[in-house]
């Protein structure tokens, strides 16, 4: 065959640009066929890659196939995009540019007498989880990565027959397994001058029939991605925030996991808030948390951990210097600054002697919990010096609350375990005085969250639940008891021990409070329905009023000491989490720091609509709709109702352990509902939980579900799948138990009995002092028989997924062991996966990521019809 020579191929490339047929008309005519020919790519290069000095060496020589295997761009980075460039090593820049062709075969240019690398590269949507095989004829060598992934390689070059140059090559083929998305496929060539073949390509995808049925599978130039499980998982994302006492600068703690592995990388980095200008990285392999600033200057302390070591760094950007204070402590937890800013006060954690004998007599039922008899301690350090000193000792933990304004005194808490009332503890709150470290009680009770000086050290600021100081907190109909995780505030008078309720007739619950020492006033981060605000509270007119912070869920707030400046975390239904910046005077906000922009800049969301109905007593319940990014709602579509049903609303954040916006892109409906007994609604709502366990919010979401399928024709009422978490996947089951409206459940750490789960949880006996307020196992059968689907286990009649750590300290295992077997025994249709190592949330990165691949694989299993994903996650033995 000829050889196209390099500025034919310049004006071929330059004609397809503008009239090269699309690549949906391409394939128009292939959509019912099994095979899908790629005769469009993205090509970058060729590049002349000539081999190094000493190549020839008979030991650890260079040949072709080494320009291959070598990567001089990081594959996984990469992501084409029509005339986008980047520097090649030569210092010249490349650009990806379109390459169309009529026929089967490309060929790409070059000049015979050097080695020449290429790169195309093509995106795969397959609208399904996918078997298909990509097929490639060339008789140059090449590598073929799928996702970043090599899945193929042909090293060596084809064999001439007779002196004539082979035209297609040998065949290279792979079977690939695509989940449903985008797939990014990428072929590295090498061109081989000793050859006397041209560099050809010939490239098809082959489909088994099953999985080229509506949609079928796509080729595209530009990555119109939707959100897969590698944009929730990897990537760098913003963690916490911490603003200089004067505003102007702030450090933005970064995460990063580090696949294939299951480790992560954090790091700081440093904006000037004037402009938002990077100013320093702090970075390098190591952990980097709990950055702090200074009460004055352009100084802040971070930690760095080793194993169960850290030190606490203090960095001093006026003299550029950056000095550990103290080092390797073991067991060290917190640490703040003092008002003055002389010495920094830390707390460290001392572990219970092992006991040896393999026998122990329980304390008291907290004592179950392994790390119960370990004790927290306060420790102050000089800065500088490093010279430490410890405040406090006992046999009870101490916790650091806050400072008073001189830094004389300071704050804290000791818990007692008090079972002669709920919650089954009390707290006790102190006052320390830092130069004799006398403590003096100041308050004991319970339901108390935490405390913190008021600016003029008269006052306290105490968050609690409404019961913290008696009656003064209810704002309840008679005869109701309040949902104790409401989260109130208080103003309290150490002197005259009587305390203030600012937030009773406030329907939101508080989250964080910050008693601003340049207003009179008290800025509080909310839950407000499902939605996380903030508020600043007027103290001498006693009003709330909403501040706009441009997301719809404001995350950890840090005000400025001097400066009506903040800097927060928030996101939204579809917006990624952002570190945000607010000029509280003028309320404008702007984005400050966006670390997943790259990430996210090609990937496509569908709308988030509100949707609410009214219950039986004729309250609006709270609602919303995921759609597909690709929404049609002339098409009918699986669906998957998600809910909480718990003491917390199912707020309006994006991503999360249970992420919406992923099972959108994987083509379900998704319908949240928030049922009664939530915080954020007001006291009378969330009531609705104690001693209900499931009875209002089951019928809640079975007349939700039925309501919305009757106005949403394009929601398919056969194909409609639930999960729940924790309590919600104590609903599940108990749903399950009441209704056949779903088609599919799954049920992650949910409680099959409540009463083992009383007993047997470490905290189940404290969660059951709210939830059940003065009810037992031996006075209200009614809640812990009745309600639990064990004793129901022969209603259910649709199939079940059961999902549990193994370690869960939370809700035991046992609670889906017990279902899983009553089930098993019932004869129906159930499956139980046991997360090996992990807790009440599934943490480890590849763990994290099987688990969430099973939920989608069994949705699509039961919800679809397609069990394949699922057979393939978990193939009969």
């Amino acid at each position: 065959m000829m050889k196209v020579k390099i500025c034919t191929i310049l004006i071929i490339f330059l004609l397809c640009i503008t009239t090269a047929p699309s690549i949906a008309q391409e394939q128009e005519a292939q959509e019912k066929n099994k095979e899908l020919a790629i005769k469009s790519w993205l090509l970058l290069g060729p590049f002349t890659s000539p081999l190094p000095a000493f190549h020839e060496s008979k030991k650890r020589g260079y040949v072709v196939e080494d320009v291959l295997n070598y990567d001089e761009i990081e594959i996984a980075k990469l992501k084409p995009k029509p005339e986008d460039s980047l520097k090649w090593h030569d210092g010249h820049t490349a650009q990806w540019k379109e390459l169309h062709t009529e026929e089967d075969i490309i060929t790409l240019p070059t000049d015979n007498k050097n080695p020449a690398t290429a790169y195309l590269g093509v995106y795969l949507e397959v609208g399904r989880w996918t078997k298909s095989e990509i097929i490639i004829h060339t008789p140059q060598t090449l590598r073929v990565f799928v996702d970043g992934e090599v899945v193929a390689t042909k090293a060596k070059i084809d064999s001439t027959e007779e002196g004539k140059p082979s035209v297609e090559g040998r065949k290279t083929s792979t079977a690939l397994k695509l989940e449903t998305g985008l797939h990014l496929i990428l072929l590295k060539t090498v061109y081989d001058p000793s050859s006397n073949s041209d560099w050809t390509l010939k490239s098809r995808l082959s489909f088994e029939e099953n999985f080229v049925s509506s949609p079928p599978p796509r080729l595209a130039l530009y990555p119109l991605e939707k959100m897969t499980i590698t944009h929730l998982l990897d990537g760098p994302k913003v963690g916490g925030t911490s603003i200089s006492p004067d505003g102007t600068l702030t450090a933005i703690t970064i995460r990063k996991t580090l696949p294939p592995g299951d480790e992560s990388e954090s790091w700081v980095e440093i904006y000037n808030t004037t402009d938002g200008s990077l100013m320093q990285t702090y970075r390098g392999g190591m952990s980097i948390s709990d950055v702090n600033w200074a009460p004055s200057g352009k100084r802040f302390s971070y930690v760095t951990r080793k194993k169960s070591k850290g030190t606490i760094w203090i960095v001093d950007l006026e003299k550029g210097t950056s000095i550990p204070l103290i080092e390797e402590i073991e067991n060290m937890n917190m640490h703040v600054w003092s008002p003055d800013g002389s010495f920094i006060i830390y707390s460290v954690t001392e572990e219970a002697k092992e006991d040896k004998s393999g026998v122990k007599r329980f304390q008291n039922m907290a004592d179950r919990q392994p790390w119960w008899r370990n004790r927290t301690y306060l420790y102050k350090v000089s800065i500088p010096g490093g010279i430490s000193q410890r405040l406090t000792a006992g046999e009870l933990s101490t916790s650091l609350d806050s400072f008073n304004s001189d830094g004389k005194s300071l704050l804290f808490t000791r818990r007692i375990e008090d079972y002669s009332d709920r919650p089954y503890y009390r707290i006790e709150l102190y006052s320390l005085d830092l130069e004799t470290l006398k403590a003096q009680l100041l308050w004991d009770g319970r339901w108390l969250n935490s405390a913190q000086w008021s600016p003029q050290g008269d006052k306290i600021l105490i968050l609690g639940s409404p019961s913290a100081f008696g009656k003064i907190g209810w704002n309840l109909p008679k005869g109701r008891l309040p949902n104790e995780t409401e989260t109130e505030a208080y103003l309290f008078n150490p002197e005259t021990k009587k305390a203030e309720p600012l937030t009773r007739d406030f329907d939101p619950t508080i989250t964080q409070a910050i008693w601003s020492k340049t207003e009179n006033c008290i800025y509080f981060t909310t839950v407000d329905r499902s939605y996380h605000h903030l508020y600043r509270y007027d103290l001498e007119e006693k009003t709330f009023n909403l501040i706009d912070c441009g997301v719809e869920v404001i995350g950890r707030l840090d005000l400025a000491k001097n400066a009506p400046t903040a800097v927060y975390t928030g996101s939204s239904a579809t917006v990624p989490p952002k570190a945000y910046l607010i000029d509280l005077k003028d309320r404008k906000y702007r984005i400050l720091h966006d670390p997943e922009e790259e990430d996210y800049a090609d990937v496509k969301f569908g709308k988030v609509e509100r949707w609410t109905f009214k219950n039986k007593r004729g309250t609006e319940i709270e609602g919303r709709i995921y759609y597909p990014p690709d929404f049609d709602p002339e098409r009918k579509y699986p669906c998957i109702v998600y809910y909480y049903g718990g003491v917390s609303p199912v707020e309006r954040s994006f991503g999360g352990r249970y992420p919406k916006n992923l099972y959108a892109a994987q083509g379900f409906v998704i319908y949240v509902l928030q049922p009664s007994g939530a915080v954020g609604f007001g006291q009378e709502f969330s009531s609705y939980h104690v001693n209900d366990w499931g009875i209002v919010v089951a019928d809640e979401i079975i007349d939700g579900v039925k309501k919305f399928l009757a106005v949403h024709s394009f929601v398919d009422p056969e194909r409609v799948g639930c999960i729940g978490a924790s309590y919600g996947g104590f609903m599940t089951m108990l749903l399950l138990t009441r209704t056949d409206i779903f088609a599919a459940g799954i049920a992650h750490a949910g409680i099959s009995s409540i009463s083992s789960y009383w007993g047997e949880g470490f905290w189940g006996y404290w969660y059951n002092s709210i939830s059940a307020a003065n009810s037992f196992p031996w006075n209200r059968r009614d809640i812990y028989v009745n309600q639990s689907a064990l004793f129901h286990a022969d209603k259910i009649t649709t199939p079940l997924l059961l999902l549990h750590g193994s370690d869960d300290t939370n809700v035991p295992p046992g609670e889906s062991t017990q279902l899983f077997t009553a089930l098993k025994l019932l004869g129906k249709e159930v499956e139980y996966i046991q997360v090996s190592g992990q807790n009440h949330w599934i943490m480890q990165y590849n763990k994290r990521k099987l688990w969430t691949k099973t939920i989608m694989a069994w949705f699509d299993r039961w919800l679809r019809n397609q069990p394949e994903w699922w057979e393939d996650l978990y193939p009969e033995k």
